[in-house]
C-alpha cells in the first residue's frame, strides 16, 4: 500500500489540537454543469442509496445525471447568495466564531476548519491540511445533532479512508450526537422565541427533519428516535402541548416509503384544515440551506396556503445565533476532554521543544 507523502517533521513544532466541523456540501456554482459532479459524487455513495450497484448505476448514469441537474440548478438558483451557497457560507461563520469561543477558553495552540462531505473543501484535503500545519489530535464535529448512517457516518467514513492513506496518524475523535445536549436545545428555544417576539405566534409549530428511508429504522438506524426526542424536548423548553406542534419528515426521494409524517402533505392537510397560520422550523439543520430556504420555506409555503392556510412563516435555521456558537463550543470542549487546556505556558512548552530538537539534533537529527 502506498502512503501520502508525509510533511517535513521537525522536533520544535509545536503540537495543535484540530477541530474540524463537517457539513453535507454544496456544488460550486447554481449551475447544471457544477450540479452533475456534486450530485453523482452524493448518489453514488452507498451509505445514501441502499441500493446494488449493478442496479443503480444504469440508473443513476442514464436517467439522474440526464435531468436532474437542471431541475436542482434552478432551485439552487433561487437561493444562492451574492457570497455564493448558503450552507457554504453559513458553515465557514460558524467555524470562524466557534474558533473565537475557544479561544477565550483554551490556552494550548488549536485550530478550526470547516469541510463538506460531497464538494469542497473536501474532508481529505481539510484533514491534510491540518496535519501538515501540526494538528497530532483532531476531533471530528458533524454539523448534525441527529445521527444517521447517511449523514454522520458517511462523514466519518471519508474520514477513516483518509487516516488510512497516511503514515504518521493523528489521533482522531468523532461526535456521534448530541440531538438531547441541554445547550442544543437551549439554542433551538431561544432561536424560535426570538423570531416569535419579532412576528407574533402561530397556531401550530412545524418541526420539519431531514427524511431517510423507512427501512433503514428497520434496520437499526437510530436517527428516527433522535429527531422524535429532539422535537419532544424542544417543545418541552417552548411550553407547548401535543396539539400546538407537529413533527415530520422532508426530501423524499424515489418510490419507496420514508419516515413519516410528510411534510408537504401535513402541510397540506393543515391548510385544508383551517389551520390560521403555521411556522415552520428545521431543528436538525444547524445551517440554512436549499432544504430549508426553497423546500420548506418555498415549496413548504406554497403547499400551505395551496391548501387554504393564511399565513406561513418559516423560522431560519440556527445559522450564527449567539446560543448556537455557544452550544457548539461547549460540546466540542466536552468531547476535547484531555486534549486541551486553559493552563499553558507559553514560553516553558518552547524551551521544552527547544530543548527536545537540540537533543534530537546531537543524535543526528536533520531538523
Amino acid at each position: 500500500m502506498s502512503y501520502f507523502k508525509e510533511p517535513e517533521y521537525a522536533h520544535d513544532q509545536p503540537a495543535r489540537t484540530g477541530i474540524l466541523l463537517v457539513n453535507l456540501g454544496t456544488p460550486e456554482a447554481p449551475t447544471a454543469r457544477a450540479l452533475r459532479p456534486y450530485l453523482k459524487q452524493f448518489l453514488s455513495d452507498p451509505r445514501v442509496v441502499e441500493i446494488p450497484r449493478a442496479v443503480w448505476w444504469p440508473i443513476l448514469n442514464g436517467i439522474i445525471l440526464n435531468t436532474r441537474p437542471k431541475k436542482s440548478a434552478a432551485k439552487y438558483a433561487a437561493v444562492w447568495t451574492k457570497d455564493g451557497s448558503p450552507l457554504k457560507v453559513h458553515t465557514e461563520k460558524q467555524a470562524k466564531l466557534l474558533k473565537g469561543w475557544l479561544g477565550e477558553k483554551i490556552a494550548t495552540p488549536f485550530m478550526v476548519e470547516y469541510a463538506m462531505r460531497y464538494g469542497n473543501p473536501a474532508i481529505s484535503d481539510t484533514l491534510a491540511r491540518m496535519k501538515a500545519a501540526g494538528c497530532d489530535r483532531i476531533l471530528i464535529l458533524p454539523a448534525y445533532p441527529q445521527y444517521a448512517a447517511s449523514s454522520t457516518a458517511t462523514a466519518f467514513d471519508m474520514a477513516f479512508a483518509w487516516l488510512q492513506q497516511v503514515r504518521n496518524q493523528p489521533a482522531l475523535r468523532t461526535l456521534k450526537h448530541y440531538h438531547d445536549h441541554p445547550a442544543y436545545i437551549q439554542a433551538l428555544a431561544a432561536n424560535i422565541r426570538d423570531y416569535w417576539q419579532m412576528h407574533g405566534r402561530p397556531d401550530v409549530l412545524l418541526m420539519s427533519f431531514h427524511g431517510v428511508p423507512r427501512y433503514t429504522l428497520d434496520k437499526g438506524d437510530p436517527y428516527h428516535c433522535e429527531c422524535r426526542k429532539t422535537g419532544r424536548l424542544l417543545a418541552q423548553a417552548l411550553g407547548l402541548d401535543p396539539k400546538q406542534y407537529r413533527l415530520t419528515f422532508q426530501s423524499r426521494f424515489g418510490r419507496a416509503e420514508w419516515l413519516q409524517p410528510y411534510t408537504d402533505k401535513t402541510l397540506a392537510a393543515l391548510g385544508r384544515d383551517g389551520v390560521g397560520r403555521v411556522d415552520v422550523v428545521a431543528p436538525g439543520f444547524t445551517a440554512d440551506c436549499l432544504e430549508t430556504l426553497e423546500e420548506l420555506a418555498m415549496e413548504g409555503r406554497a403547499s400551505f396556503l395551496e391548501a387554504g392556510g393564511k399565513e406561513f412563516h418559516y423560522i431560519p435555521a440556527l445559522n450564527e445565533h449567539p446560543l448556537w456558537i455557544d452550544a457548539l463550543g461547549q460540546i466540542a470542549l466536552e468531547n476535547l476532554g484531555g486534549w486541551v487546556s486553559g493552563d499553558w505556558n507559553r514560553d516553558a512548552d518552547e524551551q521544552a521543544r527547544q530543548a527536545s530538537k537540540n537533543l534530537a539534533l546531537n543524535l543526528g537529527a536533520r531538523s
